[in-house]
């Protein structure tokens, strides 16, 4: 039977920074995967840190994004602009008894183990302020990679009650994204291996909604060095934006796609990069070193 769900992906930078490589690769490869399909390919910036947002960098992405031929469709979701709905989910999961307040310290935490035991949500007299954790029903320990195949994170990681408001008021990307996800009907998330871990504990956030999980396709992450990401934290430099067409076959060639003709207009690369995309020949490692 042939799946008749039209394809709708994404991609979901912070503006914490400008555009690198390492996030070059994550949109280059979801926006390749989206096209290659005839799908959608939406932007979600992810805004709700704001201490580790930079004034301007939201627009800044976008106008890498177009001066490398990444036009989205439909409009750009702001999640700074849907703190209420956040709100609202909280407020139905605490009144179902599936979430509680938790007053619990780092220090505590460790002293448990380094993995939360739930205690805050098994107290006689419940805590009414502090951070707000999920009642983790599901405890999703793996799940199936479009790319990777199955993963499987540690027991005790999948089974734990996680933060989706933290203390200080700011609410969790946890939250957030699977909010978004379903808001934006989402059929496939496109993204960097370093996130494979927080995907098991999304999936048990949208079986506790009762939503459909999207399909997950995670790429590996360029580094500096062994277990070093490039990153905006990291100070990774930002991508040309005045002749993009090098890092644009650049990121193909860590994908493992073909060159394509560098001597023309930014789209039509992009139309033969789709042209030619193939997911099989995307490597599966979670991460590679780059050559300097």
């Amino acid at each position: 039977m042939v799946n008749s769900t039209p394809y709708i992906g994404r991609f979901a930078p912070s503006p914490s920074g400008p555009l690198h490589f390492g996030s070059l690769i994550a949109a280059l490869g979801s926006f390749l995967r989206a096209r290659s399909l005839s799908g959608q390919w939406l932007v979600r910036i992810e805004d709700i840190d704001p201490p580790r947002e930079i004034e301007g960098a939201s627009d800044q992405i976008l106008r890498t994004l177009e001066a490398y031929g990444m036009h989205w469709d439909s409009t750009v979701l702001y999640q700074s602009q849907r703190l209420d709905v956040y709100q609202q989910q909280i407020n139905q999961l605490l009144a179902t008894d599936n979430a509680y307040y938790c007053q619990c310290t780092r220090k505590e935490i460790k002293a448990m183990g380094g993995s939360y035991d739930g205690r805050c949500g098994s107290r006689i007299q419940p805590h009414t302020t502090g951070a707000i954790r999920i009642r983790n029903r599901y405890g999703v320990a793996q799940f199936q990679d479009k790319l990777k195949g199955i993963i499987a994170v540690d027991s005790q990681f999948a089974a734990e009650d996680f933060i989706i408001k933290r203390s200080d008021g700011l609410y969790a990307y946890q939250l957030a994204v699977v909010l978004d996800d379903i808001y934006q009907q989402i059929t496939e998330v496109v993204r960097g291996s370093d996130l494979l871990e927080p995907t098991c504990r999304q999936i048990s956030l949208f079986k506790l909604l009762n939503c459909p999980s999207p399909d997950w396709l995670h790429l590996p992450l360029a580094c500096a060095e062994k277990g070093r990401k490039l990153s905006k934290q990291n100070h990774a430099a930002a991508i040309d934006t005045i002749k993009p067409q090098a890092s644009i076959n650049a990121a193909l060639a860590f994908l493992g796609q073909p060159q394509v003709e560098t001597e023309t207009d930014v789209r039509l690369m992009l139309e033969q990069a789709v042209d030619q995309f193939n997911l099989n020949q995307v490597p599966q490692q979670s991460e590679i070193l780059l050559v300097t």
